[in-house]
């Protein structure tokens, strides 16, 4: 296989065929992000596409691809169909192709446009949400606001794809960490998706979050004030039926739950953790990681 540049995917699809779509970010404006900031954002030709597949091919049956890089559903529906195809091509045993998107990825197509993509196998797609406060989706430039992060949440439910979106434990800083942690549960609740991945911000050279953080404008939260954005986030947040996780490496305290019904448990948990304060019950500074 041809890899250009880090590749990146869900915790979920570790197991999963890895196959470049597009490299970079076709957004990669926000602020906290630096995995694509080297990488010149382009869509590669169906041909080397093609040419991937028939050589994973000799890896046996696939069960699950993953079309990376950061947002590869802002392809045009025409040439994501033609991959699509491909994949079911090269390997007639996929049972689940997936997808990062963001919310303007998704606005960009109809609900036609996305059941044709699930009837390719496309039935899961993550999208990066980090936040609902509305103050800090403008200020890390997320590219879009609550209700069209809502928009798109929905639309993708509508289409009958599995919904997974990701959360940022941190990304308001101290001074915003409590309005962070309760307008993300707001959102959580009024997206109701299928799983959520709550990541904690680790912050990188050469973006402009590591700017603020050198220059004192930004504070991150010890791992405390994290675990405590995750207890609020879990507390007043409220799902149909959803699979929740921050067993990610940045996190300090891994948590896999399935809610609502895991909630009481879960807050047990992790309201044991901080009344004790008992760092032994972290993950270790030097086992986190992006």
């Amino acid at each position: 296989m041809r890899y250009e540049g880090a590749v990146y995917r869900p915790p979920s699809e570790a197991g999963s065929l890895i196959i470049q779509a597009t490299l970079g970010c076709h957004h990669n404006k926000c602020t906290f992000c630096g995995s694509y900031r080297d990488k010149p954002f382009s869509i590669r030709s169906i041909d080397k596409i093609r040419e991937d597949l028939a050589e994973a091919r000799y890896m046996g049956p696939i069960q699950r691809v993953f079309l990376a890089d950061g947002d590869a559903l802002c392809i045009s529906q025409k040439r994501l169909i033609e991959i699509l195809e491909s994949v079911n091509e090269f390997f007639p045993s996929v049972d689940r192709i997936g997808i990062y998107a963001n919310a303007g990825n998704i606005l960009h197509k109809s609900i036609e446009d996305l059941e044709a993509l699930r009837a390719q196998k496309l039935k899961i797609i993550y999208m990066g949400v980090e936040t609902g406060d509305e103050a800090l989706l403008e200020k890390i430039f997320k590219g879009a606001t609550y209700n069209q992060l809502i928009e798109a949440g929905r639309r993708v439910k509508d289409s009958s794809i599995l919904l997974s979106v990701t959360v940022l434990l941190g990304i308001g800083g101290i001074d915003r960490s409590e309005t962070h942690a309760r307008e993300t549960a707001k959102i959580l609740t009024d997206l109701d998706p299928d799983y959520v991945g709550a990541l904690s911000v680790i912050v990188v050279p050469g973006t402009p979050l590591y700017e603020d953080f050198k220059q004192g404008k930004f504070r991150l939260p010890d791992p405390f004030g994290l675990i405590q954005e995750l207890r609020t986030m879990i507390a007043e947040s409220s799902f149909t039926n959803c699979v929740f996780r921050s067993n990610h490496a940045s996190n300090y305290l891994p948590v896999k739950a399935t809610l609502p019904r895991d909630k009481p448990r879960i807050l047990e948990t992790i309201d044991r953790v901080l009344n004790t304060r008992d760092q032994t019950s972290l993950r270790p500074e030097f086992l986190r990681a992006l």
